[in-house]
C-alpha cells in the first residue's frame, strides 16, 4: 500500500497539468484512507489473546528554534494529520510536533508534508518575488491602553504576505484532504456488509486513539499558531489560497522514511 502511495505521489510531482496533479493528489489520500479503514477492520477482527498494533507517539522535526514561519510549517503538518487520523501536540517554539496515531497513517501524514511543505515555500518565494504583494495593504487590530480596538490600514511587508500566503495554503490543502478522507468514509460505510462492522470499527479505532492520547500526552494549553491573527490581508489569502488549490503531492522519499526538517 505505502508503494502505491508513493507511487502516486511521484506521478503528481511529475506532471506539469495542475489537474493531472490534483487526480493523483486526490488518489494518494484516497488510497491512504482506504487502507486506514481496511486496518481497523482487520484490528477488529483479531481474536483476543493475538497481538494488535496500537497507537504510536512519534516526534517529527519541523525546523530549528528562531527560523520564520515555523508556525505555518506546523499549521500544513497539523492540517494534514488531521485528515489522517493523527492527533498532535506542538512543541511552544514550534520546531517539533508530537504525533499521535497508528503508524501507518503517521506515515502517510509525514509523506504528504514532506511534499507540499516544499511547495508552500516555493509558491510563497514565488509570491514574493514576483512584486505583487507590493500591491496589497494588510488590516492590523490596534488594541491601545484606553479605548477601543481600531483597525489600521497599511501596505503588505513582505514577511506578512509570506505568513498570510502560507496559512492559506495550509487551509486549503487541509481542506482538500478532509473532503477526500470524508467522502471515502462515508462510502465505506455505506458498502460495507453486516459481518464487516466497518462503522464499528472506525469508532474502536477513535476510542483507542483518544484513549491513548489522553494517556500519553502531557501538553499544557493550547497551540496558538491557528489563532485569529492580529493582522490580515486578503490579497495575499487568495493568492496563498490559489497556490494550495493547485498544489500538488509528490516525494521521493520512501513513506516510511519521512524527510528531516526543511532548511529555510
Amino acid at each position: 500500500m505505502l508503494t502505491r502511495i508513493g507511487g502516486l505521489l511521484r506521478q503528481a510531482e511529475s506532471t506539469d497539468n495542475p489537474h493531472e496533479a490534483e487526480a493523483f493528489m486526490e488518489a494518494a489520500q484516497r488510497l491512504a484512507t482506504a487502507a486506514s479503514i481496511d486496518l481497523a477492520v482487520a484490528r477488529s477482527h483479531t481474536a483476543a489473546g493475538q497481538s494488535r498494533s496500537g497507537p504510536v507517539q512519534r516526534t517529527v522535526e519541523i525546523g530549528e528554534r528562531g527560523k520564520r514561519g515555523l508556525k505555518t510549517y506546523v499549521r500544513l503538518f497539523v492540517a494534514i494529520a488531521a485528515a489522517n487520523d493523527v492527533t498532535c501536540d506542538v512543541l511552544s517554539t514550534s520546531t517539533q510536533v508530537y504525533a499521535y496515531g497508528f503508524a501507518s497513517d503517521i506515515d502517510t501524514t509525514q509523506a504528504l508534508y514532506a511534499s507540499l511543505v516544499v511547495q508552500m515555500v516555493r509558491a510563497s518565494d514565488a509570491y514574493i518575488a514576483s512584486g505583487a504583494y507590493r500591491e496589497a495593504t494588510v488590516d492590523r487590530v490596534v488594541r491601545p491602553a484606553y479605548g477601543r480596538a481600531r483597525v489600521e490600514r497599511k501596505p503588505l511587508a513582505a514577511v506578512t504576505a509570506r505568513i498570510e500566503f502560507q496559512s492559506a495554503f495550509a487551509d486549503r490543502i487541509g481542506a482538500r484532504l478532509a473532503a477526500v478522507k470524508e467522502e471515502i468514509t462515508a462510502e465505506a460505510v455505506r458498502t460495507a456488509d453486516a459481518t464487516t462492522g466497518t462503522a464499528l470499527a472506525l469508532r474502536d479505532k477513535d476510542l483507542a486513539l483518544t484513549d491513548f492520547y489522553r494517556s500519553t500526552s502531557t501538553a499544557r494549553g493550547r497551540w496558538r499558531g491557528n489563532a485569529a491573527p492580529t493582522s490580515f490581508s486578503r490579497a495575499a489569502r487568495r493568492a496563498g489560497d490559489h497556490a494550495g488549490r493547485r498544489a500538488r503531492l509528490g516525494t521521493d522519499a520512501e513513506l516510511g522514511s519521512p524527510r528531516g526538517a526543511i532548511d529555510r
